[in-house]
């Protein structure tokens, strides 16, 4: 009986531990939590580069599994995955084995032409077929001819020693000047007197800074000078009183003057500083923009430290024209050819026409307000409105020497302005 009830008890118990073996060998199944590893020394680690990291390789398993990584820790990207944010571009990494530099001259030369019929109107409808081109007496075939207006980028030039009844009229009609302008214009303004001035930079054409600018250009101008005693001590008295000689002092010429050698006062005109200064400016501008100098002044020079010669070379080089509204006595018929005959050690009585002639640009002589307001708007319709021949020169880009040039059309009748030549800027350009 008792081998009975231990039977039963064992079968029990035997049945027991068979129910709870899964759970058991569940948790038998279960490893110890891994023990704290000390960090790893600097001194161990490659050398890092910022952005990419350390250079040496993680170590691997014997399953080729990589270490596993701390809880918390952020997983590292396989080896063979590229981080396009990270890495130098080619250009940077090596420029001479990933781009090509191409270097080429500029051979082309521009030229703005301007044609009127005899009654002085401008004449439109000509093709490239009516134009030929000479360089050094050398004809050039036209590579691109072109009709469109162009955006004039363009520096006033004002004479404010002018004499006051003169400059009166030209503070009057300095209102006029921008309505002769369109807005894809821009405008710098420069005055001189004893020296250039600049009153502003280029601004917009019809912005409210240019009127405000004009405004404060304008001057009340000089008055002319009159001969003065030539200052002998040894000759006789010009102004005498109750027989004898009055105070030196008070005279004009010093000591006793004399009438016998007077002393002409030398006026100061600095006009070829002043289109220099505007110059300057104007070669900033980038290409694909008319640039013109506009002088209201009556051509007068004396006193400026810029010869002739250099500042016409300026400018030919740049591709400037200068234009010009001819007032006070250089507006008077016939004056330009009297100028035309200059004494040594004296002023030039008018030397804008010269730059005018030399640049390809266009002359107004105006004596009177409406005149001198309606000049501003036709000379800026001729500066936009040109005919541009573009040729390719035969000379070598790499010689600075001056290139004489002649534009002529076959049709009978017809006066053709363009500038008179250049010297070339031997410049290499990388597309």
């Amino acid at each position: 009986m008792k081998l009975g009830l231990t039977a039963i008890a064992l079968a029990a118990l035997l049945s027991f531990n068979l129910s709870l073996s899964p759970k058991a060998a569940a948790q038998s199944s279960v490893p110890d939590a891994p023990a704290p590893q000390a960090p790893k020394p600097l001194s161990d680690i490659g050398p890092i580069t910022p952005g990419i990291g350390s250079n040496e390789q993680p170590a691997t398993t014997a399953t080729g599994d990589s270490p596993s990584q701390p809880d918390g820790a952020p997983s590292q990207p396989p080896p063979d995955v590229k981080d396009d944010f990270k890495q130098p571009p080619p250009e940077i990494a090596d420029v001479e084995k990933t781009n090509y530099l191409i270097t080429t001259y500029t051979t082309y030369v521009e030229v703005p032409v301007t044609v009127k019929d005899p009654k002085g109107h401008m004449v439109a409808g000509l093709t490239w077929r009516d134009f030929k081109v000479y360089e050094n007496n050398t004809r050039e075939p036209i590579k691109v001819f072109n009709v469109d207006p162009y955006p004039l980028s363009i520096a006033f030039v004002i004479d404010q020693s002018l004499t006051s009844d003169v400059m009166r009229k030209v503070n009057d009609s300095l209102d006029a000047i921008q309505g002769a302008l369109t807005p894809y214009d821009e405008v710098a303004v420069f005055s001189y007197g004893n020296g250039p001035q600049e009153r502003t930079g280029f601004t917009g054409a019809q912005s409210a800074r240019l009127p405000a600018v004009l405004a404060l250009t304008k001057s009340a101008g000089t008055d002319e000078l009159v001969p003065i005693g030539g200052g002998n001590p040894f000759t006789g008295c010009s102004i005498r009183q109750n027989g004898g000689c009055m105070d030196p002092n008070v005279q004009q010429g010093g000591s006793t003057g004399s009438t016998a050698n007077p002393i002409i006062p030398k006026e100061i005109h600095t006009l070829n500083d002043a289109i220099l200064a505007a110059a300057k400016e104007l070669a900033r501008v980038p290409k694909g923009r008319r640039r013109v100098i506009y002088v209201i002044s009556d051509g007068h020079e004396y006193g400026s430290k810029a010869p002739y010669k250099q500042v016409v070379q300026f400018l030919q080089t740049n591709e400037i024209a200068v234009y010009g509204t001819l007032v006070g006595t250089s507006a008077a018929w016939g004056e330009g050819w009297i100028s035309k005959v200059h004494l040594p050690f004296t002023m030039y009585d008018n030397i804008l026409y010269k730059y005018i002639a030399a640049t390809g640009g266009q002359a107004d002589s105006e004596r009177n307000l409406n005149g001198i307001e309606k000049s501003y708007a036709d000379i800026a319709m001729q500066a936009r409105n040109q005919y541009t021949l573009v040729y390719s020169s035969h000379e070598s880009p790499l010689d600075s020497k001056y290139r004489k040039i002649d534009v002529r059309v076959d049709r009978p009748g017809l006066d053709v302005t363009s500038k008179q030549g250049y010297y070339p800027s031997a410049q290499m350009s990388a597309p």
